[in-house]
C-alpha cells in the first residue's frame, strides 16, 4: 500500500443529498451510496479504495516532473476513475459493498459527486476531524478546490487501521482495501482476494507490489500492528508485515505481484501497457495519449 506522499488538506466541498433507503446497522462513519444499489447486498463484504481528492501541487507530487502539478492530478483523477470502474467490474462477479476511503476529510462532497454508487467513509474518526460540509459551495469531480495543508497528517497504517476495523465494526466479515494508484489493476485479483478469505485457515491476504509495499490488503478482524507497526513507504512494507504475522501465528495468503504508479519509471511502464492495452484503463489512456512529458507543458 502507498502512502499519501502529501500532506492532508482541508477544503470547503458541498455534498449532495442522500436518499432515504436502510443500511446495515451499526454502520458509524460509513456513509451509504446516495445511489442505492440494485440489490441487497447480503455477503458482508467490503472493498475499500483508498483515495484522495486530486489537487494540483497535492496529488502525485512525485511525477513532478515529468509532469506539472496539474498534470499529475488530472492523471491522478483518471487513475480513480479507472480504479474505481475495477471495483465496479469485480463487483459484478463478487459480491460486495464499494467503497472508497477518503482523504481529506472535507472531501466527502467531491467522492459522493464522484462515485453516487460508492460508500463513503474518511479515512480519519470523523471524531478527530469533522467531515461536516457547507451545502453553499458544491463539490466537481472535473475542478478540485484549493486546500490548506494540514501539518501533522495521520501515519498511513493508522488510516488503514481504523477505516479497515470501522468496516467490520459495521457487520461486514470480510473487508479488503486497495490503493488508487494503480489503475490497470485486474479486477479478478479484487475477486480472488475475497476468495482466498473464503478459506477459514486465511486470517489475511496481500498483493504485493513490485517496489516492495502492497497494492491490497484483506482481512476479517482488525490488522493491527499487522499495519499500525509498519514504516510505510519503504522497500521493506511487505516483507515488515509477512514478519509481523508469522510471529502473531497469523496465515498470510499472498495475490500475484502488480505495480502501482509513483514515479516517473512507473509512469513510463503504465504508458507502454496502455499503448498495447488502452482498455485496462481507458480514462489513463486517454489522459497519455496528449503530451505529458515536459513540466512546462500547458497541459492540464
Amino acid at each position: 500500500m502507498t502512502a499519501p506522499n502529501e500532506e492532508s488538506a482541508q477544503t470547503t466541498d458541498g455534498a449532495l443529498p442522500v436518499p432515504d433507503f436502510s443500511p446495515p446497522p451499526h454502520h458509524g462513519p460509513l456513509l451509504q451510496p446516495a445511489t442505492a444499489p440494485p440489490t441487497a447486498n447480503t455477503s458482508r463484504r467490503a472493498l475499500l479504495v483508498m483515495a484522495k481528492q486530486p489537487i494540483a501541487g497535492s496529488a502525485k507530487t512525485r511525477l513532478v516532473p515529468p509532469l506539472t502539478s496539474a498534470s499529475a492530478a488530472s492523471l491522478y483523477l483518471c487513475f480513480l476513475q479507472d480504479v474505481l470502474d475495477t471495483v465496479r467490474a469485480a463487483a459484478r462477479l463478487e459480491p460486495f459493498d464499494p467503497v472508497i476511503a477518503y482523504t481529506p476529510p472535507a472531501a466527502q462532497g467531491f467522492f459522493r459527486q464522484l462515485a453516487p454508487d460508492f460508500w463513503l467513509i474518511p479515512q480519519q474518526s470523523p471524531a478527530r476531524a469533522p467531515d461536516r460540509i457547507p451545502p453553499s459551495q458544491p463539490a466537481s469531480a472535473s475542478a478540485p478546490q484549493p486546500e490548506t495543508p494540514v501539518h501533522h497528517p495521520d501515519p498511513l497504517g493508522d488510516r488503514l487501521q481504523f477505516v479497515l476495523s470501522t468496516a467490520l465494526d459495521s457487520g461486514r466479515r470480510q473487508v479488503v482495501a486497495i490503493n488508487s494508484d494503480s489503475p490497470t489493476l485486474p479486477p479478478e485479483l479484487l475477486c480472488t482476494a475475497f476468495q482466498r478469505l473464503d478459506d477459514p485457515r486465511t486470517d489475511a491476504v496481500f498483493g504485493p507490489c513490485t517496489d516492495g509495499g502492497y497494492y491490497l490488503i484483506g482481512v476479517k478482524k482488525p490488522p493491527g500492528r499487522l499495519v499500525t507497526a509498519v514504516q510505510m513507504s519503504t522497500p521493506t512494507v511487505l516483507s515488515d508485515t509477512l514478519a509481523i504475522a508469522a510471529a502473531a501465528g497469523l496465515h498470510v495468503d499472498l495475490l500475484p505481484e502488480w505495480y502501482d504508479v509513483d514515479s516517473a519509471e512507473d509512469l513510463e511502464r503504465l504508458s507502454t501497457e496502455l499503448a498495447a492495452h488502452p482498455e485496462r484503463a481507458p480514462a489513463s489512456s486517454r489522459f497519455l495519449t496528449e503530451p505529458w512529458t515536459s513540466t512546462s507543458s500547458s497541459q492540464p
